[in-house]
């Protein structure tokens, strides 16, 4: 039987999501040791403006130094999470799926396969076509194309099949704050959202509960 509940946590400081998400990522070791059903769990929330670094990213990544971070209102976080330097802020989504990846019966790749599907999907009901890009994970516009960019930015960390961190869909975000780095480690690559795709803002809510069924579809059926 496959458990999943889901939690909203609205606009979240970054430092406190972090610090919430480690707390269900080591209950959920914990639990999975002691052999005891988890509790698996689907996280919504918004950060106000933060950029964080990934385990193996590079701080060159970074273009602008702790004075205009401060003038730009926003933070930086070196994370534990895979992949390189990403910007979070207000209008973008993220999911963080606190999960026990042998209760879905995924592999690594595959679960981060499914992220990626569950954007494609929720994009192309917005009647944005997405796909992916041959070793960059995430979500992209144009695959192979000059024009290629990215709206959905993904880096998990895995620990004894526990997932934490997640990914970042842009819905209507001010992508002029990804100015200020190479997205991912990417120097050639654009980024983009669903209100600059299809002209319009959208209402996070109605984006929400779009991925969340894709997600559970996936997961669970």
């Amino acid at each position: 039987m496959k458990h999943l509940k889901t939690e909203h946590w609205g606009v979240m400081p970054y430092k406190e999501a972090w610090g919430r998400q480690v707390e269900y990522f080591n209950r959920m070791v914990a639990t999975r040791a002691s052999g005891d059903t988890c509790r698996n769990c689907l996280i919504f929330c918004e950060h106000p403006h933060v950029y964080t670094l990934g385990r193996h990213g590079k701080m060159s990544n970074m273009l602008v130094d702790e004075v205009r971070l401060k003038q730009l209102g926003a933070e930086l976080f070196h994370i534990d999470r895979g992949g390189d330097i990403t910007y979070h802020g207000p209008g973008q989504l993220v999911c963080y799926p606190i999960l026990n990846l042998e209760d879905f019966h995924l592999g690594l790749k595959e679960y981060v396969y499914t992220l990626e599907e569950a954007v494609i999907r929720v994009c192309d009901s917005y009647g944005v076509i997405a796909g992916r890009v041959a070793g960059a994970t995430g979500v992209w516009l144009e695959a192979g194309m000059p024009s290629e960019r990215k709206i959905c930015a993904i880096g998990v960390r895995s620990t004894h099949f526990i997932t934490m961190h997640g990914l970042a869909f842009n819905v209507n975000t001010d992508l002029s704050y990804f100015d200020y780095i190479h997205p991912c480690g990417f120097m050639d690559k654009g980024v983009t959202s669903l209100e600059k795709e299809i002209g319009k803002r959208i209402p996070m809510k109605e984006v929400v509960q779009r991925l969340e069924i894709e997600l559970k579809e996936l997961l669970i059926d």
